[in-house]
């Protein structure tokens, strides 16, 4: 269609050039032709003008709508910010000072003012522009923009001209009053008469009196020119005029006029933020998938009034916005001491930000040297503290999820959408630390490896190969002594962990992660991965813990249920995928009371103790090395939970006293459940299928720990190096032939035939300098990542821990349908 109407209108503009030629020979003909060809121009333009059904769209036109599985709103999909308010919700004040300033003769014309139009055109003739649009034209600009234009040309003042002929032909005057006053733009991202008078007013618009009516339709004439915020003085003397007008076609009595012309504009500026809802990342992401939905369906989300139906629960995603909040603003206060008020402390940390800077680059491509373009940035004191507290501030995430099902109940990216619209949930992907770890005891349980099989709880040297040892510590000092699986989980031990990675194979730790729900990440299948190296999502991590809670049946995290109409039509629903077995039931069922002790007695028992809560639950904390990242994730029979905190920039990490996800992440969840359990929104007498039955061994030990032991340190263990924990390290002969040590890069963890290396030293990582008491590592230190597969590396009989008891046959439950048999 559109193609004909451009052909016609290419075929006209000849025509009428031809037409042009023969005007000039034969002008008295011509002059006699005029009306005709006026009246084929016109009709030339109707079909290139919006057609009927298109204006009368254009009043019921509705915003896309976000739902929640509550029947709550989340979030609009709007083109502008707009609040749209019917007519009788207009101060009559408003409509007064409309009509007498911008069309008098409104309810005497349709849609085209002939006398004032005939003037208009007078006046521009002699220099002297003037607008001649009524109304109903300048509505038919507001909604129609790109089909009428808004250049000062006679083909657009034909369109707008022959618009409002139809715009006057389908609604009423009083329609057409109420249209016009919720389009028109006030600055400001301010669109229409309601979200004006909150921005400039700070009220509805049904409270306008005379003053602030007159102040805002004055605007309409120029609204930079006469900008009330910016050019008071203008805008008063526009203001005047208004009430002139009023006065002289009876709208307000002349002493009145005498009164008000001499006050204030009194403006309360405010300017409105558009409303983003409760779940901004969450509408951010329906957003970018809904575009590419509408338009292979032919929909418009900003005016199909389409509604998305979603699984997110209102009360929950409030609980968590509030709860990552308040607890996000009191680890900021750690993090200000220790970053925010000590930029001069980190002199070359802040440098190397610098260099990393747009403004530093810019300098050196002008032809700086590095100290001259260090100095130039330096030199702008505001950009370089606003550059130190964007890299110093504290940013976590948090989402909640029913195992059963997967439908996604909470979602919060980060700790505010308009600072930081980087989704944390989805988009991060950060170090797990020791969550990662009930992958490695999962993959042994499934494999019939006891809960109750005895590791040594010492330092251990694993050999990576023929020059290169990995040796994993713990924060706090080993025991020595044998140690069972299940204490080990629960109490975090790297050393245990370490061996039974070892024992279970890095490749089958990966695949049983990716089983759980770990499947957008890659995992790099080393020794090291047992303790969280291979960065992941929370998303990745709440889903997997998910398989856990729900007998080990993996199943896809599902937010959008279905897409409706305006008139509540599904117009398309969407359906989980059939669920997967991602870890045998039994594996799983014993991993999770395995993971009940962390709340009961272990790295997350301040989930107990801090905030009070009660019932069946069962969960891990984590922390990366040097306090970057601080986990935590909590599993109830119907609710998943996990938080992420940490910085941006990984090179700010989180001070000792706070940055353990049993001192941060836990903090959030524990908020967050805390709200929802007195909101009666969970059953805190729900309780797992999976069976409490520790064995008598482990009842004997947890009553020894009771009555001997000090309340179990919540200090999470951090994975790789800490200062009692080196690096993997290598031995090699330097050119005079004596032993040196020094870190290298990754390397395959497959050892040669025949080696026989040194025993290697202790090699510490040198200090990042920065604030006191937070060391940062330099680069080559951090955990390694390999090109290739490596293959399990057993160690030699005599240094492996001597056996435990039977291992455990891990068959199919009772009654668990899709569960596996035997072995993978």
């Amino acid at each position: 269609m559109n193609d004909k109407l451009n052909a016609a209108w290419v075929w006209s503009r000849a025509f009428l050039v031809r037409e042009g030629q023969a005007i000039r020979r034969h002008p008295f003909i011509t002059a006699a032709f005029l009306p005709f060809f006026g009246l084929l121009y016109l009709l030339v333009l109707i079909p290139l003008t919006p057609s009927i059904d298109d204006i009368k769209k254009a009043r019921v036109a509705a915003p896309t709508v976000v739902m929640s599985s509550d029947g709550q709103v989340l979030a609009e999909f709007k083109r502008v910010n707009r609040e749209r308010v019917t007519l009788d919700a207009i101060s009559p004040n408003v409509i007064a000072a409309l009509l007498a300033t911008e069309d008098h003769r409104f309810f005497d014309h349709h849609g085209l003012d002939l006398r004032r139009t005939a003037s208009a055109l007078l006046r521009t003739l002699r220099g002297d522009t003037q607008g001649g649009s009524t109304i109903t034209q300048q509505l038919a600009r507001n909604l129609f923009p790109e089909e009428v234009g808004r250049a000062q040309t006679i083909n657009r003042k034909l369109k707008e001209a022959i618009t409002a002929a139809k715009i006057e032909s389908v609604y009423s005057k009083n329609d057409i009053l109420e249209m016009y006053l919720n389009t028109v733009p006030f600055l400001y991202n301010a669109y229409g008469i309601e979200v004006a008078a909150q921005t400039y007013f700070d009220k509805s618009a049904s409270e306008l009196d005379v003053l602030q009516s007159a102040t805002l339709i004055g605007m309409l004439k120029g609204t930079a020119y006469y900008n009330p915020v910016i050019n008071p003085e203008r805008s008063v003397s526009r203001r005047n005029t208004v009430l002139a007008q009023m006065v002289k076609y009876d709208k307000l009595k002349q002493a009145d006029y005498e009164a008000l012309k001499t006050r204030p504009l009194g403006l309360e500026f405010e300017r409105k933020e558009e409303d983003l809802g409760s779940a901004p990342h969450v509408a951010s992401q329906l957003k970018r998938w809904l575009i590419s939905w509408a338009d292979r369906k032919g929909y418009n989300i900003y005016g199909d009034g389409l509604v998305i139906q979603t699984t997110i629960d209102s009360r929950l995603q409030t609980f968590a916005v509030d709860a990552l909040q308040r607890q996000a603003d009191k680890l900021q206060v750690f993090a200000d001491n220790a970053w925010a008020r000590r930029m001069g402390a980190n002199k070359p940390l802040l440098q190397t930000f610098i260099r990393e800077s747009g403004p530093y680059r810019a300098a050196r491509e002008a032809g700086m040297d590095d100290a001259q373009a260090l100095a130039k940035v330096q030199a702008d004191t505001d950009f370089v503290q606003a550059m130190w507290k964007d890299k110093t501030t504290l940013q976590a995430s948090f989402l909640a999820m029913d195992p059963t099902d997967s439908q996604v109940r909470a979602w919060v990216g980060s700790r505010d959408f308009r600072q930081d619209q980087f989704d944390h949930v989805q988009q991060a992907r950060r170090q797990p630390g020791s969550t990662f770890k009930p992958f490695v005891y999962g993959a042994a349980f499934e494999q019939g490896i006891s809960p109750m099989q005895t590791f040594l709880d010492a330092p251990v040297d694993i050999r990576i190969d023929a020059k290169t040892v990995w040796r994993p510590g713990d924060v706090h000092e080993s025991s020595g002594e044998q140690t069972t699986l299940r204490d080990a989980l629960v109490k975090s031990k790297n050393t245990v962990t370490a061996q039974l990675m070892m024992q279970v194979g890095p490749a089958q730790v990966a695949k049983v992660a990716r089983d759980m729900g770990v499947r957008e990440s890659k995992l790099d299948a080393v020794p090291a991965l047992a303790l969280g190296t291979s960065p992941v999502t929370l998303k990745e991590m709440v889903s997997a813990y998910g398989t856990i809670a729900n007998n080990g049946s993996y199943r896809e995290p599902i937010l959008i249920l279905r897409v409706e109409d305006s008139k509540g039509t599904v117009l398309e629903e969407f359906h989980q995928k059939p669920p997967e077995q991602g870890l045998q039931t039994a594996a799983a069922q014993t991993l999770l009371d395995v993971m009940r002790g962390v709340i009961d007695r272990g790295t997350g028992a301040g989930i107990r103790s801090r905030f009070g809560l009660q019932g069946d639950l069962a969960g891990k904390t984590g922390t990366t090395q040097d306090n970057t990242d601080g986990w935590f994730i909590l599993m109830h029979p119907r609710l998943v939970s996990g938080a992420w905190v940490g910085f941006n920039d990984n090179r700010i990490t989180m001070g000792d006293s706070w940055g353990q996800g049993a001192h941060n992440a836990l903090n959030i969840v524990g908020d967050f459940f805390q709200q929802t359990v007195k909101a009666k929104l969970v059953d805190t007498k729900a309780a797992f299928s999976a069976p409490k039955d520790a064995g008598a061994l482990d009842k004997v030990n947890d009553w020894l720990n009771s009555v001997f032991n000090a309340p179990p340190a919540e200090q999470e263990p951090q994975p790789m190096a800490t200062a009692d924990a080196p690096q993997i390290i290598t031995i090699y002969q330097n050119e005079q032939g004596s032993a040196t040590q020094r870190p290298l890069p990754a390397v395959p963890d497959t050892p040669p035939e025949a080696a026989t290396p040194r025993p290697p030293e202790v090699v510490r990582p040198p200090e990042y300098p920065r604030a006191q008491d937070f060391p940062r590592p330099p680069e080559y230190t951090r955990p390694p990542e390999f090109s290739r597969q490596p293959e399990i590396v057993r160690l030699p009989e005599n240094q492996r821990p001597p056996p435990g008891p039977p291992p455990v046959s891990y068959g199919p439950a009772t009654g668990a349908p899709g569960s596996y048999g035997g072995q993978r």
